[in-house]
């Protein structure tokens, strides 16, 4: 039992987090901090990432042995991961200032949230586009434009981040990838909890449930075909978080639940914690469900 803190200590260690500066991925880069980790804030929305690395300097970590001097523990960068070239730009200067590259957590994605019975999109969706709520999009119209903007972000984004960390871990024979996936890439969304009386119909969108499906699919692969390198791929799936959701909305979600509620969004710390660490060593190719058994009905 003495040698358990080691097992979650991410001293010298440096994290890659997309999406870093979204609801869940300052959360993931907070975690990553605190313990020990220097972290890449990477997101679509520069500003965002800057001001969010800028926070997390500020943060003590829990083990001071090791700790450079000599740079900043956090730095944002501005990254487009449907881009190519903005994804290579982020490791080649991730590695420019830390000389490593030990964990990527892809948390970049289109997730559109009922709010207040209005709909907002994290820091990393600020290119979707403006003229559509896409709550109120049917499956039979949904616009092919939409379909492979999300297809771009959620999916290909996360197979080139893969890509371009995947190069830096081989060469070092050592890396962890954990992608971020929702319960809506295990089961179909239940449309009846977006619905308000005496209003259109809503609905969670298609592309969220088939690209989500799709990062576990990727999680597989990407297991099986680091496997015997050092490299080891995993999942994390997250329930629905609250986020100044309606009443209305809460209840009928909370109602699907064996918790009876969201999650708080400093609830998956622990689990990417877990996977980011050696506690975590002898698990690849898995998918670790934290969902307040949303999935177990």
């Amino acid at each position: 039992m003495d040698n358990l803190p080691k097992l979650f200590d991410l001293t010298g260690r440096v994290a890659v987090v997309t999406g870093g500066a979204g609801l869940l991925g300052v959360e993931f880069c907070r975690t990553l901090m605190e313990a020990g980790a220097h972290v890449v804030v990477a997101d679509i929305d520069e500003e965002a990432a800057k001001s969010t690395a800028a926070s997390l300097n500020d943060i003590q970590p829990a083990n001071q042995v090791g700790i450079s001097e000599s740079h900043e523990r956090a730095m944002g960068i501005q990254t487009d991961v449907s881009s190519k070239d903005s994804v290579r730009k982020l490791v080649r200067t991730t590695l420019e200032e830390y000389d490593h590259l030990d964990i990527l957590v892809n948390s970049a994605a289109l997730d559109p949230k009922v709010e207040s019975q209005d709909v907002s999109f994290s820091r990393s969706e600020t290119n979707q586009p403006a003229d559509l709520n896409p709550l109120n999009q049917t499956f039979e119209d949904y616009p092919l434009e939409s379909w492979h903007h999300a297809m771009d972000v959620n999916l290909t984004g996360m197979f080139l981040s893969c890509q371009a960390a995947g190069k830096q871990m081989l060469e070092q024979k050592r890396g962890v990838i954990i992608n971020i996936s929702s319960i809506y890439g295990l089961v179909g969304p239940d449309q009846r909890i977006y619905q308000v009386p005496d209003e259109p119909p809503r609905y969670k969108p298609v592309y969220y449930s088939v690209t989500k499906a799709g990062v576990l699919g990727l999680t597989r692969y990407l297991a099986t075909y680091y496997a015997g390198k050092g490299i080891r791929v995993n999942a994390l799936t997250p329930g629905g978080v609250y986020t100044d959701q309606d009443d209305a909305f809460l209840d009928a979600y909370s109602g699907r639940t064996l918790m009876g509620r969201m999650a708080e969004k400093n609830e998956m710390n622990g689990a990417i914690l877990f996977l980011a660490s050696d506690a975590s060593s002898y698990m690849t190719g898995a998918n670790l469900v934290v969902d307040g058994g949303w999935t177990a009905w």
